[in-house]
């Protein structure tokens, strides 16, 4: 039995530093930790740059609540624009998610100031950052699209903004603040 335990916490010393590699190569945002932390200790916005190039906030609707397909509302404010339009980072941060998924199609996922996670979809385009890669304000993440269930729409950017917890909230107070 005492040899057994022995043997098992060799594995685990021995394991350990594999362990670290393997989450350093796979997550490349690890990279950033102390990014992440100074990001974590900055305050959360509370006004941010309209993220579709050309588009004041005086233009801007807020759509935030309104309902959607299979029972959900939405969590995000829609940006028209025509398709193609750059749309650019609103604060500073880390991309720790580029993909596809069913509803928002090609998006984009920010962690920002505060620890709030910027979420970009509907792209039709992405830009060449990476997961892992900073941005600062009016880095282009993408362009103006209508991938997802967005599909056959009016092209536009949905922008949302996800708090501690991941609770969603209304960008739109953030964007229209008049100077």
């Amino acid at each position: 039995m005492k040899g057994h335990r022995r043997a098992k916490a060799i594995a685990i010393l021995l394991g350990l530093p594999l362990l670290a590699v393997a989450l350093v190569f796979s997550y490349p945002y690890l990279k950033n930790i102390p990014f992440f932390v100074y990001l974590l200790r900055q305050e959360p916005p509370v006004d941010l740059p309209v993220p579709v190039e050309g588009v004041e906030p005086s233009q801007l609707e807020d759509t935030w609540g309104a309902s959607r397909n299979e029972g959900r509302s939405h969590e995000g404010i829609d940006i028209f624009a025509p398709r193609g339009t750059p749309v650019r980072s609103t604060t500073r941060g880390v991309v720790v998610k580029r993909g596809l998924n069913r509803l928002g199609g090609k998006r984009v996922l920010v962690f920002g100031p505060g620890g709030w996670l910027h979420y970009y979809a509907h792209l039709e385009a992405w830009a060449d950052w990476q997961v892992g890669d900073r941005v600062e304000v009016g880095t282009i993440l993408g362009t103006v699209g209508d991938s997802g269930n967005a599909r056959g729409t009016p092209p536009h950017l949905h922008y949302g903004i996800y708090g501690s917890g991941g609770k969603a909230r209304n960008p739109y107070p953030l964007l229209a603040v008049t100077p």
